[in-house]
């Protein structure tokens, strides 16, 4: 059974910045990618940043470049969003994925990742 749970969000002023985990089990990580996915009320979930297992190549949507980074651990068992400079833009929940994009240009398509978390609501003031 594959499990994907999210942790850190949290509230924060604008500037600052928060960790997010997601910890994965019951998944074959080769040929995996790995995703964080927002959504606030009222918007489409768009894709934030996304590493493949295989190669470890990471990509990060221009909206939040420069401002969020993704990585994993040694272990390769949990991936993380560091997030700074954070804007009230950023509000939103956060959700961590995993799937197998098709082709690289898919890798921000929501519909490309078979399992999700629960989310983990992220709310920056001004």
């Amino acid at each position: 059974q594959v499990q994907l749970v999210e942790s850190g969000g949290g509230s924060v002023q604008a500037g600052g910045s928060l960790s997010l985990s997601c910890a994965a089990s019951g998944l074959t990580y080769a040929g995996n990618c790995f995703g964080w996915f927002r959504q606030a009320p009222g918007k489409e979930r768009d894709g934030v940043a996304v590493i493949c297992y295989g190669s470890g190549v990471t990509f990060t949507a221009d909206s939040v470049k420069g401002r969020f980074t993704i990585s994993r651990d040694n272990t390769k068992t949990t991936v993380y969003l560091q997030m700074n400079s954070l804007t009230p833009e950023d509000t939103a929940m956060y959700y961590c994925a995993a799937g197998a994009p098709r082709e690289w240009e898919y890798r921000f398509d929501a519909s490309e990742y078979k399992y999700w978390g629960q989310g983990t609501q992220v709310t920056v003031s001004s």
